[in-house]
């Protein structure tokens, strides 16, 4: 609020002040659906350009983009933190380089969607464990239906992109609880950015070496720079925006068609045809992941940098 007690914005620039007067225009739901979908076109580019980039060089590419933009965008202030500040915002950022690293070594080797799907496990994980609901063993069992059902598969699964997807899972769950406690120490955007730096230099080491000099071809580096954008800053901004207007129940049965929209742009963008048992497996984690997410307010965050903050405020990536 400014001074006369009128929202803060009213004093920013006319241009900002009419791109936001045309996103109050948007339902937020098109946001988040939009969101969903800019990541996991992001990934389908990605994986794309694993023929002439390996997939350690492109996710620290797309690591390195967020990170910056973060940086510009919360100028996090260092002076002052404790140890355990920077203990917890580093633990941040090892899961959410993990959470990418390993995401994207199981694209190279198994279909985007059963890999989006067997990663879900992770947050469906965090949002059954403790509860005391008995239908929440229910959704438990609808999701281990839908893995076994991706067991059917015909040859198109590897074991190594499993152990992947499941690494990417943990490290997501990780990321999910270790984002409450960054949110906590830090104010806004801040502990997610100097978890971002971490990240990015937990990864430099193997990215710079698989990329080697063809991270010095301008045309790679912006298809890096779109994919970090289309991955992080873009689903990141318009999730800011749905948040505003949306209760973090809603977004949070929004989110769990993340499985669907990866199996769609797979087959639209890599070509990549699934089973009809593979599709109803997908369905199955998709359902379950909704069911353990109805009745829950806090909004688990996003592998691909969600906004942190304190839960149940919530907030990006």
């Amino acid at each position: 609020m400014n001074s006369s007690g009128g929202p803060i914005w009213t004093r920013l620039p006319s241009g900002t002040g009419l791109l936001r007067a045309a996103g109050e225009s948007v339902p937020p739901t098109w946001f988040v659906l939009i969101g969903i979908l800019s990541v996991q076109a992001g990934a389908g580019v990605a994986s794309r350009l694993f023929a002439v980039l390996p997939p350690s060089a492109v996710v620290w590419l797309r690591l390195l983009t967020s990170a910056v933009v973060l940086l510009a965008l919360a100028r996090p202030a260092l002076r002052g933190r404790t140890r355990a500040d920077w203990m917890v915002a580093v633990g941040f950022g090892v899961c959410l380089a993990t959470m990418n690293f390993a995401i994207y070594q199981s694209f190279a080797r198994i279909p985007l969607g059963i890999a989006v799907t067997i990663e879900f496990l992770g947050p469906l994980s965090v949002a059954v464990i403790g509860s005391r609901r008995r239908i929440d063993l229910l959704w438990v069992a609808l999701a281990g239906a839908g893995v076994v059902l991706l067991g059917r598969s015909d040859g198109d699964i590897t074991l190594a992109g499993v152990l992947f997807a499941l690494l990417a899972g943990a490290a997501w769950a990780g990321y999910i609880l270790l984002s409450a406690a960054t949110g906590r120490r830090f104010h806004g955007m801040s502990g997610l950015a100097v978890a971002s730096v971490a990240g990015t230099v937990l990864v430099a080491p193997a990215g710079i070496a698989a990329g080697g000099s063809a991270l010095l071809d301008p045309r790679l580096l912006l298809i890096g720079l779109a994919i970090g954008l289309l991955s992080s800053v873009v689903p990141y901004t318009l999730e800011m925006q749905a948040l505003r207007r949306m209760p973090p129940r809603v977004f949070g049965i929004l989110m769990s068609l993340e499985p669907a929209a990866a199996a769609l742009v797979g087959l639209v963008l890599l070509g990549e045809f699934l089973s009809a048992w593979q599709w109803l497996a997908i369905g199955c984690v998709v359902a379950a992941s909704v069911g353990a997410t109805r009745r829950r307010e806090p909004k688990e965050p996003r592998r691909s940098d969600a906004p942190v903050e304190e839960a149940p405020e919530r907030e990006p990536d």
